[in-house]
């Protein structure tokens, strides 16, 4: 990894306001994508920044091949706009996808081509304003420190200034609060994180085929036990010992999850890029191992790999409240709750001699996530939805996923379009009129959601 030893100055120049906007959106993942249409839907004037040439985070930039649950598995806990794009999704793909999934609301394989093109009708009619290809170079903060007034943006038009009154991060790392001075943790006690993974979709593939291998064993360990023979026969490295990330688009087609890249910092663009080779190779030797070793995939045929790693951990903002793995084992409930959340805490081996580590609540149960844990501390005009939400490591291991991913963007942009409406700031918002109107907007707040709860910050 290179290291600056030398620097040199850059002289002061006068940039150009290119926009001003109520709210400026940094990141066109999941929770950047709801947190958008939200506030935009509200009657924020909206500006949705992204890096790529389209949306969707890693659903799409680095092919995660599924959704993660929707529901607690006795009932959908995560709505409003989350559900209804996965929903938007399904029917734009092919018959027979919908007709096997049209009633499924769990593990729903990703249509990467349909879903951009979902996420891009769905934010304009909205109203949102999308600006592609585009990267946030720094923040311009108030005297205080307090607020973000604005953003330097680069792109191949140029460098040139977004003014906003509110900002919500949702690059998923937090970069833009990480700019703007705010407290962070990042990894475990020893700065390990978990690691990276190279996805990719696989056609020329035979699916009945591959569940005739399955079935006839008699053992759904039959496919992990393959896996460990092809480690032991030099097939395969060491490490992930179980092929549980398959998700079927079609008989034909199959997105896959399959195998880590170690040791990679998904806020350093070195390792980002090691990261993209090295899962690139990694990926053509699975390629290799599945023709080999496993029916149905004789002929597969690598039709795209990830533009980048996906990556499961990086920044966690400091926020008013951290949400802790005892709050997830309690499934407890907060006065500012906005979402609900149900999925497992998955964590992944920091190297290839470690282990994963899953904790399940019983069905039925879930637990809030409060309003608190978006506020970055010490900013007083910005949301951070998403994997970097205020929680420790192995709550992160549990929230990181898309479906909670837009519940907590859909929130923030509700609460931003709220707090533009009341000239207040983040911590201004009501959290009852916030939470009615997320319920109003189709999302779920929890069976015994009382009403009333008033604001958390102005009560409390």
């Amino acid at each position: 990894m290179s290291v600056a030893t030398s620097f040199v100055t850059v002289p002061q120049a006068s940039v150009p306001v290119s926009r001003e906007v109520d709210v400026l959106v940094v990141g066109g993942g999941a929770s950047g994508i709801a947190a958008a249409i939200s506030a935009a839907r509200n009657g924020a004037t909206t500006l949705l920044i992204e890096q790529r040439g389209f949306l969707g985070g890693m659903g799409t930039v680095a092919l995660v091949p599924a959704f993660c649950p929707f529901t607690d598995k006795e009932k959908p806990i995560i709505r409003g706009i989350g559900l209804e794009l996965m929903e938007r999704m399904k029917r734009a793909c092919t018959e027979e996808y919908i007709r096997e999934y049209e009633c499924q609301l769990d593990w729903v394989p990703i249509d990467p081509e349909a879903l951009k093109r979902v996420y891009d009708d769905a934010a304009l009619e909205a109203g949102v304003e999308l600006l592609y290809h585009t990267f946030v170079s720094e923040t311009i903060l108030s005297e205080d420190g307090r607020h973000v007034d604005g953003v330097i943006i680069v792109n191949k038009s140029g460098r040139s200034c977004v003014k906003s009154r509110f900002v919500i991060d949702a690059t998923g790392d937090a970069d833009i609060a990480a700019m703007s001075g705010a407290p962070f943790q990042k990894g475990g006690d020893e700065g390990e994180l978990q690691p990276g993974s190279m996805c990719y979709l696989l056609a020329n593939v035979d699916r009945k085929r591959f569940v005739r291998f399955v079935e006839e064993s008699g053992d759904t360990g039959q496919l992990h036990r393959t896996v460990e023979r092809a480690i032991a026969e030099g097939a395969l490295p060491e490490g992930r010992k179980s092929i549980s990330g398959l998700a079927w688009v079609s008989d034909y087609l199959v997105g896959v999850n399959f195998g880590h890249v170690f040791g990679v910092d998904g806020t350093k663009a070195e390792d980002l890029t090691r990261g993209a080779i090295e899962g690139r190779r990694l990926a053509e030797r699975q390629l290799r191992f599945f023709r080999s070793y496993v029916p149905g995939f004789e002929r597969a045929h690598m039709v795209a790999s990830g533009e980048q790693l996906g990556i499961r951990e990086t920044r966690r903002i400091q926020g008013d409240y951290v949400l802790t793995a005892e709050d997830f084992m309690q499934a407890r409930a907060f006065p500012d709750d906005i979402a609900r959340n149900a999925y497992y805490i998955d964590i992944h081996m920091a190297t290839s001699q470690g282990a994963m580590h899953f904790t399940h609540l019983p069905p039925g149960q879930s637990h809030g996530v409060p309003y608190r844990v978006l506020l970055p501390v010490g900013i007083d005009n910005m949301w951070v939805p998403g994997r970097a939400a205020s929680s420790d490591r192995a709550v992160q291991g549990s929230l990181r996923v898309m479906p909670n991913c837009f519940a907590m963007g859909q929130a923030s942009g509700t609460a931003a379009a709220m707090a533009l409406k009341i000239k207040g700031s983040t911590r201004d918002v009501p959290i009852s009129a916030l939470q009615a109107k997320l319920l109003q907007q189709g999302a779920w707040l929890g069976e015994n959601l009382a009403a009333g709860a008033g604001s958390y910050y102005q009560e409390g």
